[in-house]
Parts: structure tokens; sequence; C-alpha cells
């Protein structure tokens, strides 16, 4: 079963420290049956090791489904031991928002985040458009939320770098906040 994650245990140190390989596209479902879910995510964030443990998150993605992102990120934030997200080459769009809930996020020196706003395709009436845009503002709102948190960055300032598409490497990611 191909999934966009792998475990890794380190059992070197005092106690063991779980490594979890974050790569590949995030989704909700999937439609090559690679089983790529937060449901599955969630049954082994839990499943091997102590609750408690300490893991790691090693993300290089491109990104995805911003409900998917968001489950994750919250599976993430209510984990009970410490979570050090460390960017490996790429976090961007909801990849990024994963990447804010750690405890510590390290970027390494030849790795990106990238964040914009969201985007989704819509089709019918002028209805149906509008409820696809009052959607994509909520989405915004609640993506901003993650970026605020982890950054103390005011919410019109990330609004703007998501408006602009912002590339971020370790020396500016997020003006120095994270």
């Amino acid at each position: 079963m191909d999934k966009f994650w792998r475990w890794v245990i380190n059992e070197v140190g005092e106690r063991p420290v779980r490594i979890l390989y974050l790569e590949g596209c995030i989704a909700e479902s999937s439609w090559f049956d690679d089983d790529i879910t937060p449901k599955q995510f969630k049954a082994e964030l839990y499943q091997d090791g102590d609750a408690a443990d300490d893991i790691i998150v090693k993300i290089h993605s491109p990104g995805g489904d911003c409900f998917a992102a968001a489950q994750i990120y919250n599976m993430l934030m209510e984990y009970p031991g410490k979570v050090s997200v460390h960017v490996d080459g790429l976090a961007a769009s909801a990849a990024s928002v994963i990447a804010m809930a750690g405890d510590e996020v390290c970027v390494s020196p030849l790795s990106v985040i990238m964040i914009h706003n969201p985007a989704m395709f819509i089709a019918g009436e002028t209805s149906d458009l509008e409820v696809g845009m009052n959607l994509l503002s909520e989405v915004k709102e609640s993506i901003i939320n993650a970026y605020q948190k982890r950054t103390g960055l005011s919410r019109t300032k990330i609004s703007h770098m998501m408006d602009a598409e912002t590339w971020m490497s370790a020396h500016n990611v997020f003006p120095q906040a994270i």
C-alpha cells in the first residue's frame, strides 16, 4: 500500500523518537487506490510506540487538499508528545499549513516554504460562483489562523503574503518569525 508518509523509529538516546517522512501530495481520498487519507494517518500516528513519544515530521510535499491538511494539522497539534517539524525540501500550499503544527519548525538551508491563496474549480451559475467565492474566503481565513498562531505576524501581513504567492527560504521564512 503506497502512502504519502512513512515512519522510522530512532531508538538512540533516552527515549525513542519516531520520525515521520511526509512526502508527496496531501489528499482526502485517493483516485489511485493508494489510501492517502487523514483517517489512516491518525490510526498510524497512534499505532506504533507510546502516544507520548516525541516525533519528528520531515516534510517534502507540494501540498494538496487543504481540508485534509487541516485534519492532519489538528492531529499533530493535539498529539501529546513533542512535534518537531523539519522542512526537507518543499512545504508548499497545504503542506505549509501542516508545517505550522510543530512545537518547533526547522527549515533546511536548501528548503522552501510556499504560501498562497486557496483555489478550487467552480462551475455553475452566478449563485454557485458566489458560494465558491465565499468558501474560498473562509478557507483563507482558516489558513491564516494557522500561520498567525505559529508566526505571530498580523493577519493583514499574512493575507498579503498569500495574495502574492510567497516563496520563502530558510533565511526569510515568515520574516524570521519561525
